[in-house]
């Protein structure tokens, strides 16, 4: 194994990345892994866990792009906080490991922040948290983490690896499933299983705020962190309307029989499935159905017209490396909070699936990503095409 960069220490300077807190460093014998260390009581848990199984454990925590204003004046991301900052550092201290803030703004911007933005001004709803996890934290912190002699990189998601008897390395479902958190970690190759830990997914959220008190760590009862870090007061659509104000443009709404019956503020301002908000007097409730940005048309229509019974993916990733030799049936979910429904998923080449409910889904967006299950294992994972849920929703004239 390549021997640890040496690190300097560095006095406590939030206003700059490349902080580097350095204890006595110890001999260890179980190898060398990374913490992704966000200051939550999570990722503080993992870092315990495996001090205490005997490794020797570096915290390394990502300075991420924000916008800028918005909270007290600060830019901030709300992943990396000065305060986050602190407490990471703090729980560093306490178990007695070493410390680095890295600069991450540049490729977190370029991935998550750009690919967020051209994905609702082209008229999807993308999910970053896929995008942040595939990019920043198990490519761009998994490289530094291994410059820096670490075998493995250990986060504070709620999901498990198994190897099966091929020696393949699977993703499975935490044990809480109320905090279960394989469906963002879907995007992940082979590659990047192999060299990924995950402390806490055997446990619960109780149990691990537990261990946390056990463990005196400060950050025992902290809240946990919210999805949109970079988004400083958590709307997006003010932050679209900011970022991308050519996207947000008028236009037409109608049925699906063509009849144009009002005017929307920008597609951008709506999801499939919404209901209120629509500006309509109809005699009864209305739902979006369909965004059609090639012609900047917003279709709406009742409860019964809501829902499609197939959709199809692209950007497929199999996590077993190779597709299904045929189709299979599987439970999918097309959004991170959805329920998963029973469904025939049909391989189309090596990247692609089109996904056959059992029942109607109501509120599939495009952008989305879309995840495979049997039991609690990940089979696969894709994003949700807009070309295909527009033909299954409506035909327009």
């Amino acid at each position: 194994m390549a021997c640890m960069p040496a690190l300097q220490s560095a006095r406590l300077n939030f206003e700059y990345s490349g902080l580097i807190i350095e204890p006595a460093m110890r001999s260890q014998d179980r190898g060398r892994v990374a913490v992704a260390m966000s200051g939550g009581v999570d990722s503080s848990v993992a870092a315990a866990l495996l001090v205490e199984q005997g490794y020797e454990v570096i915290g390394m925590m990502l300075r991420l792009w924000a916008e800028p204003g918005y909270i007290m004046g600060r830019r901030d991301n709300r992943c990396c906080t000065r305060d986050q900052m602190l407490d990471a550092h703090f729980v560093a201290r306490k178990l007695g490991i070493p410390f680095e803030v890295l600069d991450a703004r540049d490729a977190f911007k370029t991935w998550v922040v750009d690919g967020f933005v051209s994905g609702y001004s082209e008229g999807v709803t993308p999910n970053p948290c896929l995008s942040c996890n595939r990019h920043i934290r198990f490519t761009y912190l998994l490289n530094e983490a291994q410059a820096r002699g670490a075998t493995h990189l250990a986060t504070g998601h709620y999901a498990r690896i198994v190897v099966d008897e091929r020696g393949v390395y699977q993703l499975h479902k935490g044990v809480d499933t109320l905090k279960d958190q394989s469906y963002v970690l879907s995007v992940l190759t082979q590659k990047q299983l192999q060299c990924a830990l995950f402390p806490v997914g055997n446990l619960t959220k109780p149990q691990v705020r537990e261990l946390a008190a056990r463990f005196g760590l400060p950050v025992a009862s902290k809240n946990d962190s919210q999805d949109l870090c970079f988004i400083a007061d958590g709307d997006y659509r003010r932050f679209m309307r900011e970022a991308a104000p050519h996207a947000v443009i008028p236009g037409p709404i109608r049925l699906r029989s063509g009849e144009i019956i009002g005017t929307h503020t920008g597609l951008l301002n709506y999801t499939i499935g919404q209901r209120k908000g629509l500006g309509i007097a109809w005699p009864e409730p209305l739902y979006v159905l369909a965004k059609e940005p090639q012609s900047n048309t917003l279709v709406v229509g009742t409860r019964s017209e809501l829902g499609t019974d197939s959709l199809r993916a692209v950007e497929v990733n199999w996590l077993d490396g190779a597709p299904p030799p045929s189709e299979f049936r599987a439970e999918v979910k097309t959004r991170y909070t959805a329920s998963p429904i029973a469904a025939w998923v049909v391989p189309i080449g090596c990247d692609a699936v089109e996904v056959r409910f059992d029942r109607p889904v109501p509120d599939i967006a495009p952008g989305q990503g879309v995840v495979m299950y049997q039991g609690d294992r990940v089979v696969g994972a894709g994003i949700i095409t807009r070309q295909d849920m527009a033909a299954s929703i409506t035909d327009l004239p």
